[in-house]
């Protein structure tokens, strides 16, 4: 098998190994280009997973995919095996809803958010506007499917949306634009300085649940995770029905999960599920519920059968 060929399989292997594959300058963390830096930041904001292909640490893959695509640019998207395009196309996909369904989303509704800003975050932002902006760059702001939120100022876009707030412009693309309504910015003093501080009440939340509402939930055969954050000593005391014990395997297993998964977590009186709950709502999860009194409550507003220690 001659070079090109074992370049071609290679290639074709690597956009065999996930639905989404961006072939890029550096990587999603760091992106080395603009280019790269745009098709990543819509791809954050669609989805919580999806693989890159640092083409400037593999030089061969770096011209062996311009001709495996016919195509003369970086970044280059996959989808499902599909060639997708360039940054140009992936924008214009963007904007238009095409790439929603490209990727087997539902399209986001229109929203023109409406965004607080602090007159301390003001003074900030345009300050930061002041020393950075010009020449056609203005103030963005983006939430990623973390809802975490994150400024910069960059030249506007053709798809962006313009928030309602007082003394400040704030651009937004539509994924986060539906993702920040409401939120308020202001700022905060830090060890490095003041830092701006983004307060969303739409990010997902660590909900509560009593035991009533588990034991309705059981019993309306509705499919969820049930997970017990105690010991083996504890669980070989008391148990309730169905929840599985979140031992390393388990929370490998978890993790591997679709982030829309619904999770509700106990332990014995609420505490230490609540943190486990928290954590699975920082990788990304959105239905996730914490037993308020844990076990202890299950024993005694629902199966007193079940011992308290």
């Amino acid at each position: 098998m001659s070079l090109e060929e074992n370049v071609r399989l290679e290639i074709a292997e690597l956009i065999g190994s996930s639905d989404v594959v961006l072939f890029m300058k550096g990587n999603r963390r760091q992106p080395q280009c603009g280019f790269s830096a745009t098709v990543v930041g819509i791809l954050d904001a669609m989805l919580p997973e999806y693989k890159t292909v640092d083409v400037l640490s593999a030089p061969h893959i770096r011209e062996g995919i311009k001709t495996f695509s016919s195509w003369p640019t970086i970044p280059q998207l996959y989808v499902k095996g599909e060639f997708v395009g360039g940054c140009d196309i992936v924008q214009e996909m963007y904007g238009s809803g095409e790439l929603f369904e490209a990727l087997g989303l539902e399209p986001v509704a229109s929203v023109q958010p409406q965004i607080t800003v602090t007159p301390a975050a003001q003074r900030a932002l345009a300050a930061a506007a002041a020393e950075h902006g010009g020449g056609g760059r203005e103030l963005h702001l983006s939430v990623d499917g973390d809802y975490q939120s994150h400024l910069s100022i960059a030249p506007r876009s053709r798809i962006d949306v313009e928030a309602i707030c007082e003394g400040v412009v704030l651009l937004l693309d539509p994924i986060s634009a539906s993702r920040a309504d409401g939120i308020t910015i202001d700022v905060a003093d830090t060890p490095n300085g003041q830092a701006f501080r983004v307060d969303n009440p739409n990010a997902p939340r660590v909900r509560a649940m009593s035991v009533k509402e588990l034991e309705a939930m059981i019993a309306s055969g509705t499919r969820f995770e049930l997970l017990d954050v105690r010991t083996p000593e504890e669980r070989a005391i008391a148990s309730i029905p169905g929840a599985v014990l979140l031992n390393e395997a388990e929370a490998a297993r978890i993790e591997s999960l679709p982030r829309d998964t619904p999770l509700v977590l106990h332990c014995h009186h609420g505490g230490r599920s609540q943190q486990a709950a928290e954590q699975f709502v920082a990788l990304g999860f959105s239905q996730v519920w914490n037993v308020v009194g844990g076990i202890d409550a299950w024993s005694q507003e629902i199966d007193p059968e079940v011992p308290r220690y």
